[in-house]
């Protein structure tokens, strides 16, 4: 520039002005240049920046979408197609369109119970005479039955503000409808136990106080009979009542050990057979033996365990003391037979009035009387039960309404 200025300056001085001018614009432009290219840079510099940033919501979307595992869909309702733009949800029995899907084609998956009301809601945000989208579904795929949440919205709209785009997530909700239905089972469990234990209540007044006043009848009367005959068929009935009364307090009393689980297993080697002999006497002698008998069946002169005796005892009593109240005539057979190769099955088979198949599972519960006419506590099956749980057995019922029943409890040997 200097060297053109001299140039000029010594070969013609009007050029002097015109190299001016031009070295300012040319300075000028550099100048412009350099701004332009600075500002170029700095936004290119942000549009990085955002685009990292999109990247990282793309990601934590993703994640997100993951952890939920949500499926996201979309849905063109003019062209009325739909398809599945991303899925994270469990089951591989999960039902995902094809690209482009036809909507009216969807319906076949539903359930019929839940199809028309489904298909009035989507239709509604599709048309734009609702902004949003929530449903609660059962898909069918195949064989497989499931639960589905899905949520919608309108995504874009055209100048008549008609939608163009709806955009939508789907959730199966399997595991929280369980839920649901567990938490509504043990609501109605809670709800049937505080009626049963209400019912128990009034009939325990009823239960005690009945054996109860005929013992201080009874009592009261002996000071003034003089028949000897008369006497001793008092002390008789008050014995009988004696009886009865301890059976309800041993019973109570049987339950609240264990629900305190204040009895430990007690463990030996015992045989089982002069044990069950034993019950099966003992019972005998509260039948008349002729129109009701009790009989046995053992298959072997004896038989170890290594149990809990008194817990044992304990369950087989009740058995029996359950048979008796319900067999009027016929039989009742205590019995036991070897299963699995190291498994004793204890049995108690009646020809009493037998037990519907509803009230089967039941009968085992706490408190539950089947016939409120006939007398007891509604503890004898359970008290049985939870002592041959303790003892790492099952207990079962086998019965058909007017034929009689078997309950059977089946413990290892070892």
């Amino acid at each position: 520039m200097i060297g053109l200025l001299l140039y000029a300056y010594s070969e013609n001085e009007q050029l002097i002005p015109v190299f001016w001018v031009v070295g300012i614009l040319l300075v000028v432009l550099l100048v412009y240049g350099i701004l332009r290219q600075r500002r170029v840079g700095a936004k290119l510099s942000k549009e990085l920046l955002e685009l990292e940033k999109a990247r990282q919501n793309n990601i934590e979307y993703e994640f997100i979408l993951k952890a939920m595992k949500i499926a996201v869909w979309r849905m063109d309702p003019k062209m009325r197609l739909a398809t599945y733009e991303t899925d994270f949800r469990d089951g591989k029995d999960s039902y995902v369109s094809s690209p482009d899907t036809p909507i009216d084609s969807m319906w076949d998956f539903l359930d019929p119970s839940d199809c028309q009301r489904v298909k009035v809601a989507l239709e509604d945000i599709l048309s734009g005479r609702s902004d949003s989208y929530h449903q609660v579904y059962r898909v069918k795929v195949g064989n497989t039955m499931y639960w589905e949440e899905s949520y919608a919205t309108i995504s874009a709209r055209d100048d008549e503000g008609n939608p163009t785009s709806v955009v939508g997530t789907s959730l199966r909700i399997d595991d929280q409808k369980k839920m649901e239905a567990d938490l509504i089972s043990a609501r109605n469990k809670a709800e049937e136990s505080d009626r049963l234990k209400t019912a128990f209540l009034a009939n325990m007044g009823h239960e005690i106080r009945t054996p109860l006043n005929a013992i201080v009848g009874f009592a009261d009367l002996l000071p003034v009979v003089e028949s000897e005959e008369d006497r001793n068929q008092l002390i008789r009935e008050i014995q009988e009542n004696n009886h009865k009364l301890l059976k309800i307090i041993d019973g109570l009393v049987s339950m609240s050990k264990i629900e305190a689980e204040a009895k430990n297993l007690v463990m030996s080697q015992t045989d089982i057979v002069p044990l069950l002999k034993g019950i099966a006497d003992n019972h005998a002698q509260l039948v008349d033996g002729v129109s009701l008998i009790i009989a046995a069946h053992f298959p072997y002169a004896e038989l170890y365990m290594y149990t809990d005796v008194t817990k044992l005892t304990e369950a087989v009593d009740h058995l029996m003391q359950n048979a008796v109240k319900f067999t009027q005539k016929g039989s009742i057979t205590l019995g036991f037979d070897l299963v699995k190769g190291d498994h004793v099955r204890i049995f108690v088979r009646d020809t009493g009035k037998g037990i519907a198949k509803e009230d089967q599972e039941r009968i085992f519960e706490r408190f539950v009387k089947i016939d409120e006419y006939i007398p007891g506590t509604g503890l004898g099956l359970s008290v049985a039960k939870a002592h041959v749980q303790s003892l790492h057995g099952t207990m079962g019922v086998e019965s058909t309404l007017g034929e009689g029943s078997t309950f059977w409890m089946e413990l290892p040997m070892s």
